[in-house]
């Protein structure tokens, strides 16, 4: 079942949201920042966006699954990358570009479905939609066209399996507690 327009409740969901993850996505920056440092002298040190990139696109599918709302999900993820900026990451307003190409992504996952489908299979073709379209994005942005085939192809499944335990499975854990705690009606 989906709901066509926000309360106020779902409103103030979709603000704590974005809050909560624009913390965890300052934060996740230094864990970037050290996988990279580490990855670097081994020549995988651009892996560690595809690594992170699970984390970074987490508040699109809470939001999307919590809230059952068409926009829910691109709005989480924008706000998330808004509360990131704001905190003064390393990458200033480019976050908002990021933040946009992310909540499409994650928007996607619920857009195949309708907006009917909120299991297992949504935060997959959620998790998959991000994977191929951010990493589209950073193909432009970050010059993935320069790198071999076979580390491409590295790249594709790092991200894949990040975007799955971080945006798909942890998400749904997530949703399962707040739904135990009897936080979030289903």
């Amino acid at each position: 079942m989906t709901k066509r327009s926000l309360h106020l409740r779902d409103i103030i969901l979709l603000a704590l949201i974005g809050i909560i993850f624009g913390v965890i996505y300052f934060a996740a920056g230094f864990v970037y920042n050290g996988l990279t440092i580490l990855l670097t002298p081994i020549g995988y040190g651009p892996m560690a966006n595809d690594l992170t990139m699970g984390i970074w696109c987490m508040a699109g599918p809470l939001a999307g699954f919590l809230l059952k709302t068409p926009g829910a999900a691109f709005l989480g993820e924008f706000l998330g990358a808004a509360i990131e900026m704001f905190l003064g990451d390393q990458w200033g307003a480019a976050n908002l570009i990021s933040g946009a190409v992310q909540g499409i992504g994650a928007e996607l996952g619920f857009t195949f479905t309708l907006y009917r489908m909120y299991n297992w299979l949504t935060l997959l073709i959620s998790s998959l939609t991000l994977t191929f379209i951010t990493f589209g994005w950073d193909w432009f942005r970050n010059g993935y066209n320069h790198f071999s085939g076979q580390m491409l192809t590295i790249m594709l499944i790092a991200r894949f399996v990040s975007m799955f335990v971080f945006s798909g499975i942890l998400v749904k854990l997530i949703a399962n507690l707040l739904q135990r705690a009897h936080l979030i009606k289903q």
